[in-house]
């Protein structure tokens, strides 16, 4: 039989595992009194495991900050436990999936010491919202081709008929946030293919009936190859048209030749880390678990090794590479000029 005056180790173990999850400014005791609407003492008892919690306490802690008992019950085993949102292909999907993006880059930004290392198949999605026209095809072949929406089965894709007022607000709030971050990507030149696909695709299959709108999607993405190479040059993020300064945040940008990235998300935040790994295109699933991620981490290290540095350093190589891309789009602007 336990010892009702000893603290519940496992207690413990979930409150610590709580304040993972809780912006570095706010306090563990203040954030369980106001979710269990207990006085600050009562709190402390809690947290030190000297009251348990009961089962609609932990509900409610576990649904406010998004953690799983799960972790806490298989620790002894090889199970690892994700987080993430799933598309439920109803008619706002789309629209939650942006504020999702948001929400999960407003939490990085949260705290005090922050990096983002992200391993690269395919260009960041904020990248395309450099640009109205890019970001309006990226939306339109993600709810048509990705999410499956309904009301976009049989339309065509037109910059005549661009209308992204109803997510202006919240790309200019993700380029923003993003941008607020320190971050460490890791390209190599299959990183537009994707997007570029996606055009040649809808062009060959008529889904953009205009050689026109085509075109200029091509001339976008050289804009925007245009800016990451500025942004390596500089070895800082900031928005197109500007120019950074000493607040702005630091931006490494290594190329890997041999490793084709799997868009591995990868944050550091204070004591924590965190892994989202992508799925079903555009979803990424989440988990917190300090073994997946230690692990996860030395991997990461050890690519950075591996790879060639280009921001800031390696003008030459610099060139080289983001040449090698606009390359990739000149070519298919000469195809679409001589048909």
């Amino acid at each position: 039989m336990s010892d009702p005056t000893k603290p519940n180790f496992t207690q413990v173990l979930f409150f610590q595992n709580l304040k993972n999850s809780i912006p570095s400014y706010s306090s563990l005791v203040d954030e369980v009194a106001e979710v269990l609407n207990v006085s600050i003492d009562s709190a402390y008892r809690r947290i030190r495991g000297e009251k348990l919690l009961d089962f609609e306490e932990i509900y409610l802690l576990c649904k406010k900050y998004n953690v799983s008992i799960d972790k806490l019950i298989s620790s002894q085993s090889n199970t690892i436990v994700f987080q993430g949102n799933q598309n439920d292909f109803g008619e706002e999907n789309f629209h939650s999936w942006m504020v999702d993006v948001l929400a999960q880059l407003e939490m990085v930004n949260s705290f005090k010491e922050k990096h983002i290392y992200f391993l690269l198949k395919d260009m960041p999605p904020w990248y395309h919202y450099y640009h109205a026209e890019l970001a309006s095809f990226k939306f339109f072949f993600w709810q048509k081709s990705i999410l499956f929406n309904e009301n976009f089965k049989n339309q065509q894709f037109s910059l005549d008929r661009i209308d992204n007022t109803e997510y202006s607000d919240l790309t200019q709030r993700i380029l923003k946030t993003y941008n607020k971050i320190p971050t460490t990507e890791i390209w190599n030149l299959e990183g537009i293919n994707t997007t570029l696909r996606q055009i040649d695709l809808y062009h060959d299959m008529g889904v953009i009936p205009s050689s026109k709108d085509t075109l200029k999607l091509y001339q976008c993405v050289l804009e925007v190859i245009d800016h990451l190479s500025k942004m390596a040059e500089y070895g800082k993020k900031f928005l197109p048209g500007q120019l950074p300064n000493s607040e702005n945040s630091d931006y490494n940008f290594l190329v890997n030749e041999f490793v084709i990235g799997d868009n591995t998300f990868f944050v550091k935040l204070d004591d924590i880390k965190i892994t989202y790994l992508n799925y079903s295109v555009i979803f990424f699933i989440g988990t917190s678990d300090p073994l997946f991620n230690e692990g996860m981490f030395r991997n990461l290290e050890n690519l950075i090794k591996k790879s060639t540095q280009i921001s800031q350093v390696g003008e030459k190589e610099r060139h080289q590479f983001f040449n090698k891309l606009r390359k990739k789009v000149v070519n298919r602007i000469e195809q679409l000029n001589f048909k």
